[in-house]
């Protein structure tokens, strides 16, 4: 017979293993099950290596609005009050650390835009200081050191600069769960490939590559880039391309920062501005980055998934001729010809020291060494409908089944994309189950 559950999650990065946690905490669902390709969870974007650790609250993020901004803090701050009740509850977890943060302006073009930022945004962000060129030097020391005198500067700094091994959080959640489950069927299917999802009358019916078939009454895929390409499988999701942007970080071979520094946004570009980041178990090693470049595969380093990027990327015209769009801009196709001679050998760290001496100017070549398999990829969706780059996280929700494709910040906002699953789930069972929706504000929404 076929194992039935009535909820099934694909795949489990810290989006998944978020919904698996509030599911069993905040519902009254009795059989969940989730599937995983890998070992352990959040081995793919999630993984400490893949990203930059950072939880996204929008205070240093410039290329986010006002609105925007307030709700991804809304957001953030969900993943954050977890995060304080793990450390109240369990002190010896060491996944995550706390450093100062802050946006570096440049140059009295960005000094300006910085100012009008800070009148906007200072009543949103209450712990959020504005510092000049002394402060600045107070708090990151290298940042002033040999700098021009005369180059204006400026800098909204923080001191809840949240560093995080989303893996590592990925695996908490799933054991916070395991830990209380009470009275329901959880099941955990590790090194588990899917070989075919289909609609059946009840929900939805998965083929395993074992030959085991998996029923449920609704599904969840949280699968990075492979999302789509099970979205349309099913026939959903024809619209959507995939654009898959690697990034790529150096890191320093000496303590240089003492927390994070993000510079400002560059217009039109989807991808972060160059910043350094110490790493969440070593404050002594920050990274810098990233480069941005395409790739033809849906996980970094997996070349088995070069294949399946073509089959989600469809060879289709519209496809092609958004990308043409892009590469013929004169602000992208500068950016991505720059960020091709990064990843040269010894060349690309010569020349992106010109990037990182915009933060540290006093910086040395021998100060930073290429991270080996540090950086991950970024699904970008390309609607083909209305012919535009997409960003920001991306949602599909039809049948009893959900559908998310969640690049930066989807980890930042994990939490808060379960709390918005959850309700749909419910709504999918039609008063069957109830979600104790007040609980968990009461715990995440402050």
């Amino acid at each position: 017979m076929n194992k039935s559950y009535e909820v099934l999650i694909i795949w489990w990065g810290v989006s998944g293993t978020a919904l698996l946690y509030t599911l069993n905490k905040f519902t009254n669902i009795k059989s969940i099950a989730l599937i995983e390709k890998y070992e352990k969870p959040g081995l793919v974007n999630s993984k400490s290596t893949n990203n930059s650790q950072t939880l996204h609250s929008g205070d240093i993020e410039t290329n986010y609005t006002f609105e925007k901004a307030k709700k991804v803090k809304r957001k953030a701050d969900m993943l954050k009050w977890y995060l304080e009740e793990v450390k109240k509850n369990n002190p010896g977890e060491q996944f995550f650390s706390v450093y100062n943060k802050m946006i570096l302006a440049v140059g009295e073009t960005e000094v300006n835009k910085l100012e009008e930022r800070w009148t906007q945004f200072q009543t949103l962000y209450p712990t959020l200081k504005r510092l000049k060129a002394a402060q600045i030097a107070e708090v990151e020391p290298l940042v002033m050191e040999r700098r021009n005198p005369h180059e204006k500067v400026l800098a909204l700094s923080s001191p809840e600069g949240y560093t995080i091994d989303y893996g590592a959080l990925s695996q908490n959640f799933v054991a916070e769960t395991m830990e209380n489950k009470k009275d329901k069927t959880i099941d955990l299917m590790y090194n588990t490939l899917i070989e075919k999802v289909t609609k059946t009358t009840e929900g939805y019916s998965v083929l395993t590559s074992s030959g085991e078939m998996i029923d449920c009454k609704v599904l969840i895929v949280s699968a990075g880039g492979h999302t789509p390409l099970i979205a349309q499988s099913l026939g959903y999701a024809k619209n959507y391309s995939i654009l898959s942007v690697a990034g790529t970080f150096f890191k320093s071979t000496k303590k240089l920062l003492n927390g994070k520094v993000y510079t400002m946004q560059m217009e039109k570009l989807p991808f972060a501005a160059v910043h350094g980041d110490p790493d969440v178990y070593n404050a002594d090693e920050t990274r810098f980055g990233p480069t941005a470049k395409g790739i033809f595969m849906l996980e970094r380093y997996n070349y088995k998934s070069i294949w399946e990027y073509f089959q989600v990327f469809g060879f289709r015209w519209r496809a092609f001729k958004i990308i043409f769009q892009l590469a013929t801009d004169k602000i992208i196709w500068a950016f991505l010809f720059k960020n091709f001679w990064f990843e040269l050998p010894y060349l690309g760290k010569r020349l992106f020291m010109t990037e990182i001496k915009k933060i540290i100017p006093s910086i040395e070549a021998d100060d930073i060494i290429p991270g080996y398999k540090l950086g991950g990829t970024r699904p970008q969706i390309l609607n083909l409908d209305t012919m535009e780059l997409e960003m920001g996280e991306a949602k599909i929700i039809w049948d009893k089944v959900i559908f998310n494709i969640t690049p930066s910040p989807g980890a930042t906002t994990c939490l808060a994309n379960a709390y918005e699953d959850v309700q749909s789930v419910i709504n999918f069972f039609g008063g069957e189950y109830e979600f104790q929706k007040d609980e968990f504000e009461k715990l995440y929404v402050k």
